[in-house]
């Protein structure tokens, strides 16, 4: 992972109750972790309803926390829609990745790639993983012919390493968290 941290500005969606503010703590704290500068913003419009969860994760030198339009790159999209509603964020040659079953068409100059979290969550007996899924997935990814999506700052080690710290002495949900990451990354 040879890419300058300043270039990290992460935008996660999804709706309330979906995990969206975990995931970026998650990966707030594993940045933390390696030394780097971190903000972190959230909306949560009717989130309590089920409405749409925007979480905006910035890596590097940054002096604001929003991510401006045209400016992330990259997208972890928990449901479908969240494409239409956010990929205006993205810039061009960024990376959107998404809980779909089926492939999805994406405007705009961003590579797009999809994730059945829902069907994995529920192969896991585990709906609420779907989060932890998701983030399996981007972290076992590479920006490579090979591989294709999400490069990020930290791998699947330092999630862990968070992980067990965020959930000392909650073995069950720990060791369900990670089963859940390793199923997102065997996705690929």
């Amino acid at each position: 992972m040879n890419k300058d941290p300043a270039e990290y500005q992460i935008l996660i969606s999804g709706v309330g109750g979906q995990g969206v503010l975990f995931v970026t703590r998650l990966l707030a704290e594993a940045a933390i972790d390696k030394g780097l500068p971190v903000f972190t913003s959230e909306t949560h419009g009717m989130a309590q309803r089920g409405g749409t969860v925007v979480s905006h994760l910035k890596v590097g030198d940054f002096t604001a926390p929003l991510i401006a339009p045209g400016q992330a790159g990259g997208l972890i999209a928990l449901k479908p829609e969240s494409v239409s509603q956010h990929g205006g964020y993205l810039r061009s040659g960024a990376w959107a990745v998404v809980n779909s079953a089926f492939p999805i068409d994406g405007e705009g100059p961003f590579s797009l790639y999809c994730c059945d979290a829902d069907g994995l969550a529920r192969k896991l007996e585990n709906p609420r993983a779907v989060n932890l899924i998701m983030l399996g997935f981007v972290l076992a990814g590479g920006r490579s012919a090979d591989t294709g999506h999400a490069e990020l700052f930290c791998g699947h080690d330092a999630i862990v390493t968070v992980l067990k710290r965020r959930l000392m002495g909650k073995d069950a949900l720990l060791e369900a968290s990670i089963r859940a990451l390793e199923a997102g990354a065997s996705a690929i």
